[in-house]
């Protein structure tokens, strides 16, 4: 069981902090020889597989390491294009290891707005006066958890389904919002919150861990 993600919107809608808590799992390692027998493309900065699906590497899977490296978007750590990387001969025999895209800021900045607007709209939809929004997301992988507090500012968990104890969490969580965001006296309210990823990690573990 685990504690995925953590996010806090504001009341307008905007990411002001946002923690992951767990290394995505690689879907596939494999080492190739030339040439390599996948067709790559690169979308919204990132190599993805566009065809050749097999031994698990699935069509929009991205390429997560090269040789153990960690790949950003569309470079590897130490600099280098992917796509020009592995059209070289020279670098072969290569390992790659693939995996789900992992989400950019820009897409989680997007995912905050998305559902603050829906968690509005389940608000409207409601049949009776006074609806607190969406409390719950359940899917068969993960539940998203929100806690909105009076003044609009949304906290969102996303937890594993058999995870005990998440509405002690959020609300752990909002205390430690107030404690080191809002005493904090160079903080601007609706602002990006930069500094209390030791706060958070610190009081809420073993939360905040895979177990």
């Amino acid at each position: 069981m685990a504690i995925f993600s953590v996010y806090v919107v504001n009341k307008a809608g905007g990411l002001i902090y946002q923690l992951d808590s767990y290394a995505p799992r690689a879907e596939a390692e494999k080492t190739f020889s030339y040439p390599l027998d996948l067709l790559l493309k690169l979308h919204d900065e990132r190599v993805l597989v566009a065809f050749g699906q097999r031994d698990g590497i699935r069509v929009g899977h991205a390429v997560l390491a090269i040789n153990g490296m960690d790949v950003n978007g569309k470079y590897t750590a130490d600099g280098k294009e992917v796509l020009e990387y592995l059209g070289n001969s020279a670098n072969y025999p290569v390992s790659i290891r693939f995996g789900r895209p992992r989400l950019t800021s820009n897409e989680k900045l997007m995912l905050a707005s998305m559902f603050h607007s829906l968690f509005a709209i389940g608000s409207q939809l409601s049949p009776e006066q006074g609806s607190s929004g969406i409390e719950m997301l359940e899917t068969d992988t993960f539940k998203l958890h929100c806690f909105q507090t009076l003044t609009g500012i949304k906290f969102v968990v996303l937890a594993d389904p058999r995870q005990a104890g998440i509405d002690s969490l959020l609300r752990k969580i909002y205390e430690i919002y107030s404690d080191f965001a809002l005493k904090n006296p160079f903080y601007s309210l609706e602002m990006p919150i930069r500094f209390i990823a030791g706060a958070l990690c610190l009081h809420t573990n073993p939360l905040l861990q895979e177990t």
